[in-house]
């Protein structure tokens, strides 16, 4: 039962520092929507998704009207389309975008995701296809998110599937140039992807999970922020108490949504994720937390420490408020939806080598970063190669997000609006790493893969 204290610390927090729900995502399987004839699959996609989901909207406002708790996206994830599509007599595999896109529109949702592939050990010819078609794919529609998992920590990583992204993200920002690369703000690279995570791009419904899921993403870091304004000075101990009880509270309120959002739509309730997803709004910004805690400025010596701090207590705190936690939960830090990371980057303290230092300790990894339009594919998969080499040894998910925005140069900015705010173009080096890419193959899982 809350007390009269408890309702009153969350009314406040809700208004008057950026307390959401940042998202419900329903993940739907569609491995029953498998059929030789590509539009007979695409029927049954857009029909199956449309069944499951035409209440997602309707109840969020619902709980949104009678808690008072904003609920910002209401999303679907579905099975990665390039298994659902294998059995399909087609070499193009952009139609089943599209149905995803209708779907999406029909039932009103800001995103779906699932346009994906796992490819961290080899490629089927369903994945190749879905690859290939990905360019095609965002370019077309608008709702659509799209994922490819090239590593994981049993498998190693798959540099061929590396060296082909490095070139499918520069395909998809020239096919979507008119719109500053937008295409590539939907396009996720993995390693050790999670099959419940309720945040785009990289959301998808994994093929261990329930016929359909509701999982709730929780947000909040000007609640943290404010919550360390209160604590100045003192020791790191009382800051890591502070964060945890302040994740305890922000967590209960996403608990609660979850299983209302669950009974209402009579679907399982299956995660919350307790990462802290920033905004562009001031006030929004993990950047700021870590400022709080005494950098001038995010990026500088002692932000990896800080971040370190941040994400364990984010975890130790909501752990606690919630039956059920997975996702990535932690401190998300993309760069073009946090208002703080947006000042760090044009001040030039925060760069492309810190912020990969900082994913070392933190969810997800190198996230909405817009470098030159010239950036050379291998290039860009080098810095895929680098981020998974992260997470493979580290036991963690990682990922990039790049936009190598056509036309710009450093110091450039790339607007995209929303909750994708805007990204100031970040250096990268010149040091060319083509014969590195060009090798191929896999490097191998490290040792302590070997655990069975």
């Amino acid at each position: 039962m809350l007390s009269r204290n408890e309702i009153l610390q969350t009314l406040d927090m809700i208004d008057q520092q950026h307390l959401d729900i940042r998202t419900i995502t329903m993940g739907i399987s569609l491995l029953s929507c498998a059929d030789p004839d590509p539009k007979a699959c695409c029927r049954k996609i857009y029909d199956k998704i449309c069944r499951k989901a035409e209440r997602l909207v309707e109840v969020g406002e619902q709980i949104e009207g009678e808690f008072g708790i904003p609920i910002v996206n209401k999303r679907i994830s579905v099975t990665p389309v390039a298994l659902v599509a294998a059995g399909c007599e087609t070499e193009d595999y952009v139609p089943f975008a599209v149905a995803l896109d209708r779907a999406a529109k029909t039932c009103g949702v800001n995103f779906i995701g699932g346009y994906s592939a796992l490819v961290q050990k080899g490629m089927t010819k369903a994945d190749e296809k879905l690859i290939a078609s990905i360019p095609e794919a965002l370019a077309v529609t608008d709702f659509v998110c799209s994922s490819v998992n090239v590593g994981s920590t049993r498998a190693g990583i798959h540099m061929d599937a590396v060296a082909r992204m490095g070139e499918i993200i520069k395909q998809t920002a020239q096919r979507t140039a008119d719109r500053g690369g937008f295409g590539c703000a939907k396009l996720v690279v993995f390693c050790n992807a999670v099959e419940d995570n309720p945040f785009m791009a990289g959301a998808f419904h994994g093929v261990g999970e329930a016929e359909s899921v509701i999982n709730v993403g929780v947000s909040g870091p000007g609640v943290v922020y404010h919550a360390l304004q209160s604590v100045k000075g003192q020791p790191f101990d009382v800051v890591a108490e502070t964060v945890k009880k302040t994740a305890f509270r922000i967590t209960r309120m996403g608990q609660l949504v979850a299983r209302e959002a669950s009974q209402r739509l009579d679907t399982p309730f299956g995660i919350v994720d307790l990462s802290l997803a920033p905004t562009p709004a001031v006030g929004d910004s993990v950047a700021r937390i870590l400022e709080e805690m005494g950098l001038e400025t995010c990026g500088t010596h002692g932000t990896t420490a800080a971040l370190a701090l941040l994400n364990d207590a984010v975890k130790k705190g909501g752990v606690m408020a919630s039956s059920h936690v997975g996702g990535l939960s932690g401190a998300f830090i993309p760069v073009s939806e946090d208002e703080g990371m947006i000042a760090a980057a044009q001040s030039g303290v925060l760069t492309l080598d810190k912020l990969e230092a900082m994913t070392c300790v933190c969810s997800v990894g190198l996230d909405m970063i817009a470098v030159p339009g010239d950036t050379t594919a291998a290039t860009l998969s080098a810095i895929i190669a680098d981020e998974a080499a992260i997470g493979m040894v580290n036991n963690k998910t990682t990922a990039v997000r790049l936009i190598p925005a056509p036309g710009k140069q450093v110091g450039d900015m790339v607007e995209f609006g929303g909750l994708l705010g805007s990204a100031p173009v970040m250096p990268v080096h010149q040091s060319s790493a083509e014969a590195f890419i060009a090798r191929g193959g896999r490097i191998p899982a490290p040792l302590h893969s070997l655990r069975n």
